[in-house]
């Protein structure tokens, strides 16, 4: 089942959320790691938020560990972030012009 994260990294800046995105080998607009629906990321008062909807828990787990924890610590991040799951009723696709 698809499951929705949210992660709120305070004290974190859009330039090491770059940075992490570019070890990843992530472009904005490009795809995204298997296992990926869509991801977005904005500031806020406190920090980075990242949005992600991830067609399991187990593969968002998989790559957290593998990657966002490890790369996130590299980069600088002040720490672990707040982490909020929803399972998903519905998402949608890219949709084509008609």
């Amino acid at each position: 089942m698809a499951v929705a994260i949210i992660l709120e990294f305070d004290g974190t800046t859009l330039e090491q959320y770059d940075e992490i995105n570019r070890k990843m080998g992530l472009t904005p607009g490009g795809p995204g790691p298997a296992g990926s629906i869509s991801h977005w990321a904005t500031m806020t008062d406190k920090g980075l938020m990242v949005t992600d909807v991830w067609e399991s828990r187990e593969q968002f787990d998989k790559f957290a560990q593998e990657k966002i924890g490890p790369l996130s610590a590299e980069v600088g991040f002040a720490g672990p972030p707040r982490m909020t799951s929803h399972e998903v009723h519905n998402y949608y696709t890219p949709g084509n012009s008609a």
